[in-house]
């Protein structure tokens, strides 16, 4: 590994000397080792398949997933201004983005220490000593006032010999990744809320009409009962039968009125839109359930964010190993230092005023009463805590994969099976209709057939919710549209 200090100290030294020159030469090369272990990917127990894969489509390089905008499946257009729109202006993703910020100026911090600092004074002093002293070696002059001015360049390199420098640096660059990674997800979490909430709230739509045509019907059938009873054909029970169904109905579609506006300001909140300032219009449209292509169990440790975030702080704790066992090694510090000092201005910058040092500087500590052998068994448990949670994450991740999998494998053979009953139903309110008509059944009869239509309406409908947002939770589970590529800004 090449040392990016190394042109600079070779510059310093050839200014002052060969020893120094040596010196320099002797700690860049000692600068090749770094004291702590080097990162290896903690072991896993990574599936070749998911156990439901049976069934579903392998993704493709191709694969509109894997290009980043999944929410873009839905085939929605107002969904992905809405989703551009929390991109953009959600704060809770603000907040991980200054977070990811922050980090990064710590990596930019630990990659200017490798580099010299230079160091730059002027001032001037004015001092004055009595003549009350008992000393007899002060002289006259010694009473006066005295000013002296004084200016001083000073150079200081630390030569990073055990690789305390760049094991601060790994460390960093891994928590700035990690904290990339975490902006992803939070990005991710984000947008899969509002995709969800966004797809309910139109489901809530098409129940609201099915409600709405639903009560006209139940008016109908009330003005036709009450008719009835006024002809003397049917009696005051079937028209408390009309109107109990009828405003349990409404009662039903005014509960959705409430529940929809939750929705519509969540995702206002989500867009960083104050509610009283948001609305979606109603609309006819649902989205179609997307095809979703599933990766490898493999490819999940790429794909997902969490996943990489946790590996990025093993990779970090990894590093503060090596940066707690170089306590245990001295500190080589090179400095050089000139200038000029007089007492007036007249001859303040000239050849006898001058004044320079230079030398190293080699410092450790000879005893602390184990605070540095604390400090590493501090850090190796910090590491073993790090892969303990990445270990956890990877197996929390393939765990969601399958539960969302089999959801809806499920949800699918029971929406063949709810609208097969839908159908049924809706014959037997046809038939049930035309008998009563006809004389033929008593009203209770129709209520009774009429309720069993609507709750077999309402549970295609809320079938379909589910399993719409099954698929996006499917869809982050499997990392979203995340490509898995991380790279600092700032990064050379």
């Amino acid at each position: 590994m090449t040392d990016p200090t190394f042109p600079s100290v070779h510059r310093l030294a050839m200014t002052r000397g060969s020893r120094l020159l040596s010196l320099a030469l002797c700690g860049a090369m000692l600068s090749a080792c770094a004291v702590g272990p080097d990162y290896k990917r903690p072991e896993l127990t990574e599936p070749a398949q998911y156990k439901e894969a049976e069934g579903w489509r392998q993704a493709a390089p191709s694969d509109s997933l894997a290009r980043g905008a999944w929410w873009e499946l839905y085939g929605d257009k107002q969904l992905n201004e809405l989703v551009e729109k929390l991109n953009s202006s959600n704060q809770t993703v603000a907040q991980a983005e200054a977070r990811y910020r922050q980090a990064a100026s710590q990596v930019r911090s630990a990659r200017g220490a490798f580099f010299p600092t230079v160091d730059l004074s002027a001032g001037k002093t004015r001092a004055s000593q009595g003549t009350g002293s008992s000393n007899a070696s002060l002289s006259s002059s010694s009473s006066g006032i005295r000013d002296t001015l004084n200016t001083q360049v000073g150079v200081s390199w630390e030569a990073d010999i055990w690789g305390k420098l760049r094991r601060g640096l790994e460390a960093n660059e891994a928590s700035a990744e990690a904290s990339a990674a975490d902006l992803a997800a939070m990005r991710l979490s984000q947008q899969s809320e509002l995709v969800q909430d966004y797809l309910q709230l139109r489901v809530m739509d098409e129940q609201t009409r099915l409600l709405q045509a639903t009560v006209d019907t139940y008016q109908r059938s009330l003005q036709m009962t009450q008719n009835q009873y006024r002809a003397g054909v049917s009696g005051k029970d079937a028209i408390a039968q009309a109107q109990t169904q009828l405003k349990s109905t409404q009662a039903s579609m005014i509960d959705l009125i409430w529940q929809r506006a939750q929705l519509e300001n969540a995702i206002a909140v989500l867009t960083g839109v104050p509610p009283a300032n948001f609305s979606l219009a109603v609309s006819k449209d649902i989205p179609a359930l997307p095809q979703i292509p599933v990766s490898l169990p493999s490819q999940l440790l790429e794909r997902r964010p969490d996943i990489s975030q946790a590996e990025r702080s093993v990779i970090a704790a990894n590093a503060n190993i090596g940066v707690a066992k170089t306590a245990y090694y001295p500190d080589l510090t090179l400095s050089l230092a000139g200038g000029y000092s007089s007492s007036t201005y007249a001859d303040w910058i000239s050849l006898p005023n001058r004044f320079w040092s230079v030398g190293p500087k080699l410092a450790m500590t000879l005893f602390d009463g184990g605070q540095r052998s604390a400090e590493v068994d501090r850090a190796e448990a910090s590491y073993d805590e790090t892969v303990a949670k990445y270990r956890q994450t990877v197996l929390d991740g393939f765990r969601e994969v399958e539960n969302y999998m089999v959801q809806l494998k499920v949800l699918e053979d029971e929406a063949v099976v709810s609208n097969e009953a839908l159908d049924a139903a809706r014959e037997s309110l046809r038939l049930t209709q035309n008998q009563y008509k006809a004389g033929l059944i008593a009203y209770l009869d129709v209520v009774t057939v009429q309720a069993t239509a609507l709750s077999n309406e309402r549970t295609v409908l809320t079938l379909l919710q589910t399993r719409l947002v099954a698929s996006v939770q499917l869809i982050a589970a499997l990392g979203g549209g995340w490509d898995g590529q991380m790279q600092l800004s700032d990064k050379k």
